[in-house]
């Protein structure tokens, strides 16, 4: 891993672009972080949309968890944004997309294309991530993960001795057979799902809440779509890092 830019932000935030092994990632580090006070580290996920067009988002929850005294890192998804187009995954994408403006059901075959070879090269680079980061003098655990796509965080809780505690987003389509991966996750969980949320199959969501393994688990349940998630939502997963985390 090597650092690419380096900028401190007006609130004293320092957000790094780092390269590991071809793979882009962003670090930030809040202004109390130091080798004598080192910073537990959340890892923040977000849909396979690119890092240039999530940055705004990925930065503001990044300050967010900075106030709270955590740093936060997050790298490229694979096929997205400057990486190399992966060809199947844009194939089950169009797939989903046709499915879904004719108003037809999405079988298992779309989405176990669409998100289990994601799962599959995600996960390890997310770990190789952890690999590079956790030994920085600044940076500590216990490590938490936060957000989305669901199906990575499902995994990286399962099968990452590293991952602590994990808020995770509802909101995506989850294969059949990560709901046996979600009864091996035994993690402080922390769920958040929109009620209205267009994209998502509510009654699947219930049903993957109800079978993580975690006898500490919290269903945050909110009125609106996608894109309406209150802010107090936000405020109640930072305080489950807190207790978590710290």
């Amino acid at each position: 891993m090597h650092f690419t830019s380096e900028q401190r932000l007006d609130d004293g935030l320092l957000e790094r672009e780092f390269i590991l092994d071809e793979i882009p990632g962003i670090l930030w580090t809040p202004p109390t972080a130091s080798a004598s006070a080192p910073a537990p580290l959340i890892l923040l996920g977000h849909p396979p949309l690119g890092l240039r067009k999530m940055h705004p988002r990925l930065a503001e929850r990044a300050r967010q968890a900075a106030a709270d005294g955590f740093a936060t890192a997050t790298i490229e998804l694979p096929g997205s944004g400057d990486r190399p187009c992966w060809a199947a995954v844009e194939q089950a994408r169009a797939d989903l997309r046709r499915a879904m403006e004719a108003g037809e059901p999405v079988d298992d075959e779309i989405i176990d294309a669409l998100v289990l070879p994601l799962v599959d090269k995600a996960v390890p680079e997310w770990q190789a991530a952890l690999d590079a980061l956790l030994p920085l003098p600044e940076i500590s655990g216990p490590v938490g993960y936060s957000g989305g796509v669901i199906s990575i965080g499902i995994r990286l809780a399962a099968v990452e001795p590293r991952i602590s505690a994990a808020v995770l987003f509802a909101g995506s389509v989850v294969p059949r057979t990560m709901f046996e991966q979600a009864r091996q996750v035994t993690i402080p969980l922390h769920v958040l799902l929109q009620w209205d949320d267009e994209g998502n199959d509510r009654q699947a969501a219930l049903n993957l809440f109800d079978a993580f393994g975690s006898k500490d688990k919290t269903l945050h349940a909110n009125m609106g779509g996608h894109t309406g998630v209150p802010q107090f939502a936000g405020d109640a997963a930072a305080q489950f890092f807190t207790r978590h985390l710290k």
